[in-house]
């Protein structure tokens, strides 16, 4: 299994600077792996008192029945993980209030090469952390995967987001939650983060919705934003290059157009 070392937060401290507002059932907050988990986890995490925060696990499948409980109707938590599509994830999610974080494939390339050729990833591609294959080649086998070793990125997005559309999941994508946090201060972002905390079962924000939205999404909080990554290259670009889009089109057909990009 894959290490990653990421650094710790002080978010459950500075919780109790808030009141917070009883959970009405368990909200469990899907994603796809390297679409900002962290950066939503944290803001929802302001609007959560701590008590009411699984932070046992974060859940996928090989541990999910060792973890039915952050479902439990009468015990409601918020949690969090990258949880397959399948029958037994179906069932365990009954009655829960379940999001589903994903990111334009296009930018999600990029991100997970960032992250594994990262320090702070420690698994089974250390190899490629050297000069021994292009930035060109690392980024066709984020699309394509690595056989025997890193999934495809048509298997990851298919069994982690598309098979759970249009089963009541609530879609969240990360390029609106970034926008409206740079326009924090707008009528647009209110109404943005009203939709996007009602699963918490919150009808009006409270009054210091934007200091914790604010806190929640400090970078410094996140050991797996950008910056905060240890080691890495720099030579990876800020845009995905034009061949690389048109393969992921090629490994992914309608994909971006099934998640609304």
């Amino acid at each position: 299994m894959p290490t990653i070392h990421a650094k710790a937060d002080n978010l459950n401290a500075l919780n109790s600077d808030y009141a917070q507002v009883p959970l009405k059932a368990p909200v469990f907050l899907n994603s796809v792996p390297k679409c900002g988990t962290h950066l939503m986890r944290n803001i929802l995490r302001m609007f959560v008192s701590v008590q009411e925060q699984y932070h046992q696990a974060f859940i996928q499948i090989p541990i999910l029945k060792q973890h039915l409980g952050a479902f439990s109707p009468a015990q409601p938590c918020l949690s969090w993980g990258h949880l397959l599509f399948s029958d037994e994830s179906a069932m365990a999610l009954k009655g829960t209030r379940h999001m589903v974080l994903v990111r334009d494939p296009f930018d999600w390339v990029l991100a997970r090469a960032r992250f594994f050729l990262s320090d702070t990833f420690q698994g089974n591609l250390e190899h490629l952390k050297g000069d021994g294959v292009s930035i060109e080649e690392v980024l066709n086998m984020m699309i394509f995967g690595i056989y025997g070793k890193a999934p495809t990125l048509q298997e990851i997005y298919l069994h982690n987001a598309v098979a759970w559309l249009g089963t009541g999941i609530q879609l969240v994508q990360y390029e609106e939650l970034v926008l409206n946090l740079k326009r924090l201060d707008s009528i647009q972002a209110e109404a943005y983060f009203t939709e996007l905390l009602a699963p918490l079962g919150i009808k009006s924000l409270p009054e210091d919705w934007r200091k914790r939205v604010e806190v929640g999404a400090d970078r410094k909080q996140s050991g797996t934003a950008r910056e905060n990554l240890a080691g890495g290259v720099s030579e990876l670009p800020e845009e995905l290059p034009d061949m690389q889009k048109r393969l992921v089109e090629v490994a992914a057909p309608g994909l971006r157009a099934v998640l609304g990009y």
